[in-house]
């Protein structure tokens, strides 16, 4: 019979998933992974200031949440209690984040690896904030996950 598992996110580790440089400073998105199985993903995310990440999708349902700060994903500014559902197929973004980060709680119920959407808008994007994409820090996943990150 299944059993609850219990995990606090102060004994966890940051684990940094994607970086772009903006005008010489890097930016980052830093993930602290709270339940990493097959069927399911939970995380704590933390992103620099500015930081932006594509327009992409994912290969199972996400749910996001923001605690803190505030971002940009696409066009709707998203803040504080501001909830977003993306379902299987379906894609979002770009993201930004504003001028302090933003801080996430994030759900992906399947495969959380992504695919990427638009990748001639955000090239636009980050010639138009004076930023470049930076190559993606190697990350620590499980045996069973292969990481399908492009560069």
């Amino acid at each position: 019979m299944p059993e609850p598992r219990f995990r606090h996110a102060d004994e966890e580790k940051w684990h940094e998933v994607r970086a772009v440089e903006i005008e010489g400073r890097r930016a980052c998105v830093r993930e602290k992974w709270l339940e990493f199985t097959p069927r399911m993903l939970t995380l704590h995310a933390k992103w620099d200031p500015g930081m932006m990440i594509h327009k992409h999708g994912h290969q199972s349902d996400h749910i996001l949440y923001v605690l803190e700060g505030e971002m940009n994903c696409g066009e709707v500014r998203c803040t504080k209690g501001m909830h977003i559902t993306l379902e299987e197929g379906a894609s979002f973004g770009p993201f930004v984040a504003g001028p302090e980060g933003v801080e996430l709680f994030e759900v992906m119920m399947g495969d959380p690896r992504s695919w990427p959407a638009d990748p001639e808008g955000f090239e636009a994007l980050l010639a138009s904030k004076n930023a470049r994409k930076l190559p993606n820090p190697p990350i620590e996943l499980p045996d069973w996950l292969e990481d399908t990150r492009s560069e």
